[in-house]
């Protein structure tokens, strides 16, 4: 993050960093000599000198990671964040990249933070204080709590619950497992208005389909998946903006993205993917190939915890008497031979099988 936002570069602008070669009279081409002008030394481990104090970092810290964009700063705040965390830098960033803290960068003025004094003198330990100022803020605790009650329990997550585990945040000094712990002995957790709310992102999708049908994978598979997940729309560890993939369903679900699920589940049960053996008769051993229904209450009972609503139902019995199901066209008359593979996929693709 602090080569992201450039943070790596961020001086105070009245501080001793932009150290000066003095002028000099060097010898020309041809014997003559001329005079150099004084100029700004550049440092040996990037190409742009400091150019000053850099905001991107503070404000960012503050917004994205700990008090949220409704968390009570003030543009001053921004800029006091900033004036600690100058300084903190980055030795050889497109190399090596470890963290190195320059005293001739940092701002030693005194600072207000959100109301908390920083004594003028510091150094490293002025951005010390401001993450142990933003971390027992109570906007954090808030903050955080409604991220992980998104992620486990709905898209618009309960107030009620929100501040229960905001209160277990500021009890615990952040304590992650003692927030989980608030949440999953929750009612709000075990309700009806939590159960299967949140929909799969592409990844769980792309895993709970391989799981589901009880594939099994080589290392060559599992960059098949990785690179199905990106096509459904997720590439792994590629989300641009630094707050990651989004946790709620708006950000998922949409045709083209329900066109492509249903695309790698068929690719999938067909085994279209060489790598990832996969065996959707297992999953209805024992029910008559002949009899379409009884393959999908088998299905349906394997892959949704026989929970499908009655339009899925509807839907799939509908698909029933088709020819790609049965095998079978309008001048056959043997029995059908169910397609056991396409019909997985259809259940693949069912709303059901969409949420967690």
């Amino acid at each position: 993050m602090l080569f992201y936002l450039d943070n790596w570069m961020s001086a105070d602008p009245n501080g001793p960093h932009a150290e000066m070669i003095p002028p000099r009279i060097v010898r020309g081409p041809f014997g003559g000599r001329r005079v150099e002008p004084a100029r700004v030394r550049q440092p040996k481990d990037g190409k742009n000198a400091p150019k000053g104090l850099n905001e991107n970092y503070g404000r960012e810290l503050m917004e994205l990671h700990t008090l949220g964009v409704d968390g009570g700063y003030t543009q001053a705040d921004v800029t006091e964040v900033a004036r600690a965390f100058t300084g903190w830098s980055i030795d050889r960033p497109q190399t090596e990249g470890r963290f190195a803290f320059r005293p001739r960068m940092h701002d030693t003025g005194e600072k207000v933070v959100l109301g908390h004094g920083i004594p003028a003198g510091g150094g490293q330990d002025d951005g010390e204080r401001v993450l142990a100022i933003l971390t027992h803020h109570p906007a954090t605790a808030r903050f955080i709590a409604t991220k992980l009650v998104r992620r486990f329990v709905a898209d618009t997550p309960p107030p009620p619950l929100v501040q229960r585990v905001a209160a277990t945040y500021l009890s615990t000094d952040g304590d992650v497992r003692a927030m989980l712990r608030t949440i999953v002995a929750a009612p709000e957790f075990v309700s009806a208005e939590a159960y299967r709310a949140k929909v799969k992102t592409p990844f769980e999708f792309v895993a709970s389909a391989v799981r589901a049908l009880g594939a099994t994978v080589d290392a060559q598979g599992a960059f098949d998946l990785a690179r199905a997940s990106a096509e459904i729309g997720e590439p792994l560890y590629q989300a641009q903006p630094p707050t990651g993939y989004p946790d709620r369903a708006e950000a998922w679900v949409n045709s083209g993205a329900l066109l492509a699920r249903m695309n790698f589940a068929l690719a999938l049960a067909r085994s279209r993917y060489p790598r990832v053996a996969v065996d959707p008769g297992s999953l209805v051993t024992g029910a008559d190939p002949r009899s379409p229904d009884a393959v999908l209450d088998r299905l349906l009972a394997a892959l949704v915890a026989g929970q499908a609503s009655a339009e899925t139902r509807a839907v799939l019995t509908g698909e029933l008497t088709n020819p790609q199901i049965t095998r079978l066209t309008a001048e056959d008359r043997g029995p059908a031979s169910t397609d056991v593979a396409t019909l997985a996929a259809l259940v693949l693709g069912s709303p059901e099988f969409q949420r967690r």
